[in-house]
């Protein structure tokens, strides 16, 4: 095993790398869309997960509020195919309401040290990947599960990448990219130059981080660092907003609010990941519970207007 790092890698050395391990060299496989605009608006469905509707009239609400992108999870597409429904049936209400699958959420622990478990989460997510490709869904947020309670164990980065490059090999066999998301609550991959070091030490062409304007604050990272990531390694970007009474140390998931109601700096965040060369997936990522108890099209319509806004100028 190689020696161990130090875990606060400096940006600056990161950068150095970047070149030579994280590429365009997924744009011919992934869904990334054309780039006409330089932003690709899209619903992530724990925008409106609290309604509990099902899988189908997700698709539906997302679609009628206008958006042709969506981020789902796959626990409530596993519940869809255990309650009788078919891959088939999906793909098919996916094109006939004319939706992507941009990405999905899960919760595979492939991070963690435990050998035996670590074997059990790999295995899980090699299974979602493959149901996702069925589907035709290309991406799948893979963020430290298992490791990121403030008792867990810190992570040496050099294994993290190791495991980060094997599951990107599955992602190879499937057709469906493991998406290093940023945690900024994690005791471990909380932080920009983390998810950076791993992404790039798999030394994998087809690496990707996710990252998000939350857990850019929560982590406590500064936006000011964007520029050094290469635009090549973001394909994804979660979008939400928080309030001048939130700081880092309390701020949780649910507190997020719509983009525009809060004091993030949300347009200069834009500016920093623009990529002349595609159109970067903007996912409206909210857990609140007053979005919850409100009619999930009002909540999803609500969110089209606040996201056309954000993008306006940029």
């Amino acid at each position: 095993m190689s020696q161990s790092v130090t875990r606060r890698q400096t940006l600056a050395t990161l950068t150095a790398t970047l070149g030579a391990s994280v590429s365009p060299a997924l744009a011919s496989s992934s869904a990334a869309p054309a780039a006409t605009s330089p932003f690709t608006l899209c619903l992530n469905m724990s925008t409106i997960r609290g309604q509990k509707l099902g899988l189908v009239k997700e698709l539906e609400t997302a679609s009628k509020a206008g958006f042709r992108s969506v981020e789902i999870w796959i626990d409530t597409l596993q519940e869809y195919i255990k309650s009788g429904g078919t891959v088939a049936d999906v793909r098919k209400r996916l094109a006939d309401l004319n939706i992507r699958v941009e990405n999905a959420i899960g919760f595979a622990p492939w991070i963690i040290d435990d050998e035996a478990a670590r074997a059990k989460g790999v295995d899980q997510l090699k299974r979602e990947m493959e149901l996702l490709a069925e589907i035709g869904c290309k991406r799948v947020a893979t963020p430290s599960v298992g490791a990121q309670s403030p008792d867990a164990p810190v992570i040496d980065l050099k294994k993290a990448a190791e495991r980060y490059r094997a599951i990107l090999e599955i992602g190879d066999k499937t057709g469906v990219v493991p998406q290093l998301e940023m945690w900024g609550f994690s005791k471990n991959l909380s932080r920009l130059s983390e998810v950076m070091y791993v992404a790039i030490e798999s030394g994998h062409s087809s690496a990707r981080v996710l990252l998000d304007i939350y857990h850019i604050f929560k982590g406590g990272s500064s936006i000011d660092s964007l520029p050094l990531i290469g635009k090549p390694a973001i394909e994804i970007f979660h979008v939400n907003d928080y309030t001048a009474n939130m700081n880092r140390q309390t701020i949780t998931d649910a507190d997020r609010v719509f983009p525009g109601d809060g004091v993030a700096p949300i347009k200069e965040t834009l500016k920093l990941i623009k990529d002349p060369s595609k159109s970067i997936i903007l996912s409206l990522e909210v857990f609140n519970k007053t979005y919850y108890a409100q009619d999930a099209l009002t909540v999803a319509k609500t969110a089209m207007d606040k996201m056309k806004k954000m993008v306006a100028g940029v």
